[in-house]
């Protein structure tokens, strides 16, 4: 499966260069991620809770990163064993473009699956691949970037955040 779309971030191109690379960041932006560990120079481990169609399965896997250009792009793979369900393979190359105040994130998204998976069929797999890799790239979008009241109704209520995750981080 294969798949390629842009998001646009409302934040800096240097913070979402930071974000890509933070495990919390990834782990908050990973559909049914429970744990996430290391550093971007060594790779990251993880364990993932998945439903696909009628199989669950906890994959644990490892996420690289190589072609490292900060701050414009990185491509990032990652591979997960789900036991006999079967295993789930991907990566992703990500270019980030600066667009005045905002970033524009380009990615391609390739993704494989093996054992009990794979017999649910290409049209089953894809579907949800392409649903993760959303999900994910959303949920990216919406945690980086500033909440979309924000823009829209500046005399948002208190509770409402004002700022992304990273953006309150550093400010």
């Amino acid at each position: 499966m294969n798949l390629s779309d842009s998001r646009v971030i409302d934040a800096e191109r240097d913070l979402v260069w930071a974000a890509i690379l933070d495990p919390e960041m990834l782990k908050l932006c990973v559909p049914g991620c429970q744990e996430m560990t290391g550093t971007p120079e060594e790779g990251f481990t993880a364990t993932v809770v998945q439903k696909v169609g009628p199989v669950k399965a906890t994959f644990k896997g490892a996420v690289t990163f190589s072609d490292m250009q900060p701050p414009e792009s990185v491509t990032i793979a990652g591979e997960g064993k789900g036991g006999a369900a079967g295993f789930a393979k991907g990566g992703a190359n990500v270019r980030l473009e600066a667009k005045g105040a905002q970033t524009v994130l380009h990615y391609e998204v390739e993704a494989k699956v093996g054992g009990k998976l794979a017999q649910l069929g290409s049209r089953i797999i894809d579907g949800f691949a392409k649903k993760m890799a959303d999900q994910f790239f959303t949920n990216f979008q919406d945690h980086v970037g500033a909440s979309p009241t924000e823009e829209t109704n500046p005399e948002a209520s208190e509770d409402t955040p004002k700022k992304g995750w990273l953006k309150r981080l550093v400010t």
